[in-house]
């Protein structure tokens, strides 16, 4: 559309996400980063926010095979950007996202703009309003290029069971990967690696240069587990320091905004903007929030560290335990005293998610009726009739099955064996944490997956329920207990797939949690993501994916 080449397309993205500190990745101890370069470069003039509006809806466009996106709507974008470059050249900024570009999750409430949840029940819906997080970053000025990909209503771990077909992931045909296949594999149509999730679209938006940062939704590792799948940055924060209102719920008790970006850096500018009291949601800190910036020198000398011996999971894989070995040992080399924990509840944590999450689907699913607003069946024999055919034709087998599990869970007869008793699991794995934290550990070091991203052929060999039980066995938990976590990228698996640690910090920490994260991430010497490939072939890529 606008006459640039991948090459220069790819070059210009890449030249910002150096500069906005998405490779701190590749800096070395004591190399000093700001953290809020894109938006010196469009303050400074170096690029100005339409062209690079431009040239990140070009990149878009060529690499819709990704299905990172659902919805694009460029014209918006290009207003917002034009804004934005008239704001910059008076010097009124509205704040460090003046004219950066972002994307959210497609099950945030935005305003005009399509939410769909990737479900045929909202296909096509607009909401009247924005949700509190994306209404605050667009309130700094933030340039939205589209709504993200995902499991239908967030019910999946893998962004494959959505209405608009399967996210993919962009290390699948990143030159680390290929090099490891071998330069004359010949990729299949479904040989392409997933990208996890249910957040997969956020996390490839961002992984793709595509964007600077994304939203998404976090109620198990919704966030964490993609994030980790594309070697980017996921963060869940406190419950509570985020607000809800917007997101179209799943389990309320549970759901969190997630921030991912390409450093942890980046996360702390986003949770700035975000974080605080909000009066449409009753969950939220009442507390006014500070935000921070996080120190270059960071000292874990005085730092405890909590390894869960619980997390020794069943098919954990040599490589990321080898990951989250050579973790450990790098934080006790450094002086921090690194030390064995139980977890003892964890073992149930899969079960007890299990009854909350569906018992709660089913709650918040009821409101999906036919008659307010959504899909609505042509079969009005009747109200019953009109319910269950609307139901029937909204929602996949996954929705309806999480329906059908709550409501049996619900029932009166099994209202105390279930729902009651799950509850009180939930209460020792809360407390499980808190005597963790109360022995004296600051930060809690884990595997983030069981391995890393797998095929779609080798993804879809097991139902979505087993493999969500699967792939969210490390990150379930602090949901359960309302804790921070965050994932960040430590290396590249014998496949060239990343592989990523989770830390796990005390509730309303996020600020340690994040300087802990930091000072590994500036251990790591964690590649960015090589997509010359990608460029060279897109039009071929292109054409295989739009013959599957």
């Amino acid at each position: 559309m606008w006459g640039w080449t991948l090459r220069e397309l790819f070059d210009t993205i890449e030249w910002l996400a150096r500069a906005f500190k998405s490779q701190s990745h590749c800096c070395g101890p004591g190399v000093t980063c700001r953290p809020d370069q894109v938006s010196l470069a469009l303050k400074e003039g170096r690029i100005s926010p339409t062209e690079l509006c431009q040239r990140c809806l070009s990149l878009i466009r060529n690499t819709t095979f990704l299905n990172a996106y659902i919805t694009v709507p460029e014209e918006l974008a290009m207003k917002q950007a034009r804004a934005a470059e008239k704001r910059l050249q008076r010097g009124k900024s509205l704040g460090p996202f003046d004219g950066v570009p972002i994307a959210v999750k497609d099950n945030f409430s935005t305003a005009g703009i399509k939410t769909t949840c990737a479900s045929n029940m909202l296909k096509g819906y607009v909401p009247p309003f924005n949700a509190t997080v994306v209404q605050r970053l667009l309130d700094q000025g933030a340039v939205l290029m589209g709504k993200t990909n995902l499991d239908e209503f967030a019910m999946g771990s893998g962004s494959i069971d959505g209405i608009f077909g399967p996210v993919r992931n962009p290390w699948g045909y990143s030159e680390q990967h290929r090099e490891q296949l071998g330069h004359d594999h010949k990729m299949e149509d479904s040989d392409w690696v997933i990208a996890g999730g249910s957040s997969g679209g956020s996390a490839v938006a961002v992984a793709s240069l595509t964007c600077f940062a994304s939203l998404g939704s976090d109620t198990g590792g919704s966030t964490r587990n993609p994030a980790a799948h594309c070697g980017i940055v996921g963060f869940k924060s406190s419950y509570g320091l985020l607000s809800r209102y917007g997101l179209i719920p799943l389990v309320n008790s549970m759901d969190v905004p997630g921030i991912m970006t390409r450093c942890v850096d980046d996360v702390c500018t986003v949770l700035g903007a975000l974080a605080g009291h909000d009066p449409k949601d009753s969950t939220t800190i009442q507390d006014p929030f500070e935000p921070f910036e996080l120190p270059d020198e960071i000292d874990v000398r005085n730092l405890c560290v909590g390894i869960p011996k619980e997390y020794h999971a069943p098919g954990l894989s040599t490589e990321v335990l080898k990951s989250w070995t050579e973790a450990a040992d790098l934080f006790e080399n450094a002086g921090a005293r690194v030390v064995e924990v139980s977890l003892p509840h964890t073992q149930y944590s899969i079960v007890c998610y299990h009854v909350l999450c569906t018992t709660e689907v089913a709650s918040n699913m009821a409101r999906f009726d036919g008659l307010e607003y959504g899909h609505r069946s042509e079969i009005e024999s009747s109200t019953e009739t009109l319910y269950a055919a609307t139901r029937h034709e909204g929602f996949n087998d996954v929705v309806r099955g999480r329906i059908l599990a709550g409501n049996y869970f619900l029932l009166k007869q099994n209202y105390d064996h279930y729902f009651v008793k799950a509850q009180k699991v939930r209460r020792l794995i809360t407390n499980d944490f808190l005597k963790a934290f109360e022995s004296g550990i600051d930060v809690l070091l884990t595997p983030t997956t069981l391995s890393d991203a797998s095929t779609y052929l080798e993804f879809i060999k097991e139902d979505n329920r087993t493999r969500s039980a699967q792939e969210d066995i490390f990150t379930q938990s602090v949901n359960l207990a309302g804790l921070p976590a965050v994932t960040v990228p430590a290396a590249l698996s014998r496949r060239g797939l990343p592989l990523s640690i989770q830390f796990i910090g005390q509730a309303f920490c996020d600020k340690q949690l994040l300087t802990v994260a930091k000072w590994f991430e500036q251990q790591m010497n964690f590649p960015h993501i090589n997509l010359q490939g990608l460029l060279n072939n897109c039009s071929e890529i292109r054409k295989s994916h739009n013959s599957i």
